[in-house]
């Protein structure tokens, strides 16, 4: 399904924060993965801060969400889901984590190039995706 506007643009980037959420709440209360349920948990609450800065940019900027057409940009590359997180065991969580940080930094990152015209909105998607990558290098010093 292409993401033609600025609407779609900022209702997928929450979509995919709301499934990081879900998965990093899950595999935090997963007793498998209590060694790294701090980590979970901060992983969880930071994809929740996400979600209230895409509707605060969301908000913000409506006057401008129908100015400027997307093209070339579909949801097929970052459509990745981790099914049963409650059920994995340490390192499978670990590896799931790793998955999702790459597929969000890479969305939030080519989403800012797409809508680079709306200066405001491009900007708060790169700082999301400067957030995942952070995630990201956390993850490799475990």
């Amino acid at each position: 399904m292409p993401l033609e506007n600025f609407g779609s643009i900022l209702n997928f980037a929450e979509e995919l924060e709301n499934q990081d959420d879900e998965f990093y709440t899950a595999v935090a209360n997963n007793p498998a993965c209590a060694d790294h349920k701090a980590l979970f948990e901060q992983f969880a609450a930071d994809a929740k801060k996400n979600i209230k800065t895409i509707q605060r940019t969301r908000r913000e900027n409506v006057t401008e969400m129908i100015l400027e057409p997307i093209r070339d940009f579909t949801r097929a590359p970052y459509c990745e889901e981790c099914q049963g997180a409650e059920k994995m065991d340490a390192s499978e969580a670990l590896s799931s984590a790793k998955t999702l940080e790459e597929r969000a930094e890479r969305y939030f990152t080519e989403a800012a190039q797409k809508i680079k015209a709306l200066p405001e909105v491009a900007r708060a998607l790169k700082t999301i995706g400067k957030k995942h990558t952070a995630h990201l290098t956390k993850l490799a010093d475990l």
